[in-house]
Parts: structure tokens; sequence; C-alpha cells
């Protein structure tokens, strides 16, 4: 594929969009081949976590590409949103656990696409928003409904109408984020220990791409981190917190409890109680 990049990592994958040039803008290529893209990772039994990122250092994803919307008509915008939004529900209904890697820039398609996501971890640099007002449309691709769920009616409303980016550190605050991913003194130290500084522009590239690989490594750990567990039991949760956040509270609560009682039907849920206990006696 031209635009989407698949890099499985054992039971880990990266899905990587490859637009650097446009700041990873999403386009209607991009929309078939990241649902092409989601498909396979779907039917790969042996996938049990998912990042989703951009390459390079500048952007996450811009996201939809103004380029190709400032001349089209009412029902081809219509078919481009209900086209974006079929992949995003897809991500977000997807029976994995999905991390977004925010790196740079996660404006408008590229907020929505954080926002499908089940944890965002951002690097410092990141600037996110929902800016369409600024360009005369509202937020298409589930903003409007997916914002408020997350950071709450208020704050969507003010992120919204005024189209505003805000930073990691702003994004954390208000929940948008789960963690922000900074540089620390002593890589500041290894770049200028590498010879000449002067060159700014050069310094600031090198400790972007710093910055990027620090992020990565930090949602694969935490990828890791969820993959040691049952991954049946990470699953069902997934699905009974998103069934749930829809539902009143005594259908959620009797979800749980299908969910819960369906786990002890599988085997690794009877191997990992034992262990656990046999672990006790040893203690």
């Amino acid at each position: 594929m031209k635009y989407i990049q698949l890099e499985p990592l054992v039971d880990i994958a990266i899905i990587k969009i490859n637009r650097p040039d446009a700041l990873n803008a999403v386009n209607t290529d991009v929309i078939a081949e990241l649902s092409r893209t989601i498909d396979i990772v779907s039917g790969d039994d042996s996938i049990k976590a998912l990042i989703i990122t951009g390459a390079g250092e500048r952007s996450f994803c811009a996201g939809a590409d103004i380029a190709y919307m400032v001349n089209i008509d009412p029902m081809k915008a219509e078919k481009y949103a209900s086209s974006a939004q079929a992949v995003l529900n897809k991500i977000e209904k997807i029976d994995k656990p999905v991390i977004a890697a925010i790196n740079g820039f996660a404006l408008g398609g590229g907020c929505e696409l954080a926002l499908v996501c089940d944890i965002r971890i951002a690097s410092s640099n990141a600037k996110i928003g929902q800016p369409e007002v600024t360009i005369g449309i509202p937020p298409g691709w589930g903003g409007s409904q997916r914002l408020s769920r997350i950071v709450g009616p208020a704050k969507a409303k003010e992120l919204i109408f005024t189209g505003k980016m805000i930073t990691a550190e702003e994004a954390a605050q208000i929940g948008l984020v789960n963690k922000v991913v900074s540089l620390e003194p002593e890589d500041q130290l290894q770049i200028e220990s590498k010879g000449d500084s002067s060159n700014e522009k050069e310094r600031a590239n090198e400790l972007a791409k710093i910055l990027n690989k620090k992020l990565l490594e930090e949602c694969l750990s935490l990828a890791k981190e969820i993959t040691k567990n049952s991954f049946t039991a990470v699953k069902i949760s997934k699905m009974l917190i998103n069934k749930g956040m829809d539902a009143d509270i005594d259908t959620g609560l009797r979800l749980e409890i299908y969910g819960w009682a369906l786990c002890f039907a599988h085997e690794d849920r009877q191997k990992m109680m034992s262990e656990f206990l046999n672990k006790g006696k040893k203690k």
C-alpha cells in the first residue's frame, strides 16, 4: 500500500499513516488503505494490540484533505465523511486495544482518529484540536460526538466553537490524552555531544527524532503490559466499557455480568487463576 504502513512486532502491530509531505492528511486513498489494513489486523489472531501513528516527526494526522474538499459538492462531502466515519467506527469496534501515538499535529480528522483509539499517548510537541469551524464546516468524522464523551460537553464546545489548538499538556489536563512523553536533559546532551550544535534547525530535527522514538517506545511498553494479560479478558473489557458508555447503569452492570461469566469458558482463565494460587503457595 502507498499511504499506510503495517509493521507487525510479534503480538503488537504498528499502523503508520505515510503522507508526511501532506502532514499525513487523510484523502480517499488513505481511507481505503486504512480500512483494508484494519481488516487485516482484525483477522490476525496473533495480533493482540495495535498502535496507530503518523510518519515523520511533524504530524500524527493533520485531518481531512482540504485540497480535495475545497471544490466538492454536498453529495461528495457526504460520501467522504461517511467513508471516513466507517473506518473510524471500525477502529473503535475492533476487539483489540488500540493506542494512539500522537506525534505532532492531531487536528480535525486527526483528532477524531485519536478519539476512536482506546488510549492516547502524546509527545510533548503535539498540538490537538478540532479547527473545522475556521474553514466553514463542523467536525464531520465523529468529533462532535466523541469529544464530548471524553472531555465533557462544555470543554468539547469550547474546543469546537473556537477551533483552537491545545498543547499536549493541556490535553492531558482535560483527560484527552493519558500521558505526555517529553525530552529529558540527557537527550539534549546527547545531541550536543555529537558535535556542532550551532545549526538550530538540524538540532531541532534530531531532538524531534529522539522524542518520536521515545513516544513509540512508551506506546510499545504499554502495549506489552496489556498483551501479557488474558486477551479474552481485555477484549471483553473493551466491549463492556464501549457499550456501557451509551447504556444506563443497570444495563451496563448486566452486560458486565455476562462478560464476566463468559470468561469462565476460556482455558486461559483457569490456567492464570491456578498459576496465581500456586504462586501464593510458594511464598
